[in-house]
């Protein structure tokens, strides 16, 4: 495959030219050069933005993304890292899973208000301690 320069890339990736230079910035990507004004991408960086799309996804920021994906060889993706967020991931999902119970029930309470509902209140109760994640941020993951 041929040079591709910014727009085709952004044509491809769905990305916008500001996120590609964004991404640049962050030392995510690099282009091999210009052609005239437009920065020029080698074939390989619609696989890195892939692979950056699938981090963001995942949950990892921008730079351990950019640590993952390391120069423009292959990656260095840490196993235990994947395997931390993986379980964040299932926190997360645990804890969703109950707050969607959790509203559920309250649009089907019989009670006359909501609070009234105990289960209402609990909810309540979790989010005024901030136990639903309006306030809590996971611990970032150890570094490699």
């Amino acid at each position: 495959m041929a040079e591709l320069d910014i727009a085709e890339v952004g044509r491809r990736s769905g990305l916008p030219a500001s996120t590609l230079r964004f991404y640049e910035d962050k030392g995510l990507i690099a282009p091999l050069g210009r052609r005239g004004l437009r920065r020029v991408y080698g074939p390989g960086v619609l696989q890195r933005l892939a692979l950056i799309a699938l981090g963001r996804v995942a949950g990892f920021s921008l730079e351990e993304i950019r640590v993952m994906l390391g120069g423009e060889g292959a990656p260095r993706i840490d196993r235990a890292q994947l395997a931390a967020q993986a379980d964040q991931l299932d926190a997360r999902i645990r804890h969703l899973r109950a707050l969607r119970d959790g509203l559920r029930h309250a649009a089907a309470c019989p009670a006359p208000s909501h609070l009234e509902c105990a289960s209402f209140q609990r909810l309540l109760k979790a989010a005024e301690s901030g136990r639903l994640g309006a306030r809590q941020r996971a611990a970032p993951p150890a570094p490699m």
